[in-house]
């Protein structure tokens, strides 16, 4: 993870950490379940005051971007909009994999149906 903090800019430090984490578990630079930093080893390897990185850390729990496990530390969620990207994805790739086969739509839709409901039981 790499952080860069500009004194200069108009946006203040813990908001410059937020935006930059938030960005880079979006972009899945930060994989979902990366654990970041602890809030006091940020701020000293970002010269900020510790205060101002848990601000930053409680904004992004808040917005669904990270988690926090007790003592075992602070991970990068699959919740929201990386969760929603990620299946996505997956959905993606069924598709392409399913014409692949030659299946037809029905086919790929009822495969997806009897494994949801395997899954959620139903």
């Amino acid at each position: 993870m790499t952080l860069k903090i500009h004194i200069d800019d108009s946006a203040a430090p813990y908001e410059q950490v937020r935006a930059q984490i938030s960005e880079q578990a979006r972009s899945g630079v930060l994989p979902v379940g990366y654990r970041l930093p602890t809030v006091r080893g940020l701020a000293e390897s970002l010269g900020l005051a510790a205060n101002t990185v848990a601000k930053a850390y409680r904004a992004l729990e808040s917005d669904g971007v990270i988690e926090t496990r007790g003592r075992n530390g602070t991970f990068v969620a699959a919740a929201g909009s990386a969760a929603e990207r990620q299946l996505a994805s997956a959905a993606q790739e069924y598709v392409e994999r399913a014409r692949r086969l030659g299946l037809t739509e029905a086919d790929a839709l009822t495969a997806v149906r009897d494994a949801l409901r395997a899954a959620y039981g139903g």
